[in-house]
């Protein structure tokens, strides 16, 4: 009896060291590597709908030491890097920390880099005093697929090109509130950041600027979308949304 009780507890021992080696290895793998993440607002649409689920490349800007850049609380800490250090791209889309919130995580597009200068007339972006053009074009398709909550209003969709990435935007015809923007240069170090659903986007506009250690990866590409049907919300399951990468 002795011994079948010391085989078990050497057993559940042996069992228990697998699971945290397992436990470690994977959020070793999410810390450094790949991290998943889900889109609970609407700041990205129509490049990203409410309810998808990324994949985000956490090395794409740099190999940060595992865990370096955690948020526990209240307290964040900036990533410490191995090598290969590099800015975002202008155009990439990118997950971060909120600047007036580092436990809450963003995602948009970065619009400005460091050493710009960027305003915004009639909604239409300037950096360094070249626009941005907007060509517009029929979203049918998009309005199609378009999440309950903005159905209603009077959108316009339009192809841009942002940096090396060609993407769609989206605006109220409605809305006049963010019409223009004064000029600023950006600091070292800072980018500025947008949602490609431009009147509908919490971003450096409101806030300000973004720097690279606040900056947690690349977002890659969509590898499910479901939204879980809660309140008011009925579910929408979007297939065809799987496996889209994101531009």
């Amino acid at each position: 009896m002795t011994d079948d009780l010391q085989t078990k507890k050497e057993k559940m021992i042996k069992e228990t060291k697998s699971i945290i080696l397992i436990i470690i290895a994977v959020l070793t793998f999410r810390s450094v590597f790949f991290e998943p993440f889900r889109i609970p607002s609407g700041s990205m649409i129509p490049t990203l709908m409410i309810g998808d689920f990324i994949l985000v490349n956490k090395f794409a800007y740099g190999f940060k030491v595992p865990f370096t850049d955690l948020t526990i609380g209240d307290k964040s800490f900036d990533p410490v890097y191995m090598f290969g250090k590099s800015d975002p791209k202008r155009g990439d889309v990118v997950v971060f920390k909120y600047p007036k919130d580092l436990s809450v995580n963003y995602i948009k597009r970065v619009i400005g880099l460091p050493g710009d200068t960027l305003e915004i007339r009639n909604k239409v972006v300037y950096i360094n005093d070249k626009p941005v053009e907007p060509k517009e074009f029929d979203g049918k398709e998009i309005m199609s697929d378009m999440d309950d909550k903005f159905k209603g209003y009077n959108l316009k969709f339009y192809k841009v090109k942002t940096g090396e990435h060609e993407h769609v935007i989206q605006q109220d015809n409605d809305n006049y509130f963010k019409v223009d923007f004064d000029k600023i240069t950006i600091p070292p170090g800072k980018f500025f950041m947008m949602g490609d659903n431009r009147d509908f986007s919490y971003d450096s506009r409101y806030w300000g600027f973004i720097s690279h250690e606040q900056i947690k990866g690349k977002a890659m590409f969509v590898w499910f979308s479901f939204i879980f049907p809660f309140g008011e919300n009925p579910m929408k399951f979007r297939p065809g949304r799987i496996g889209t990468g994101i531009n």
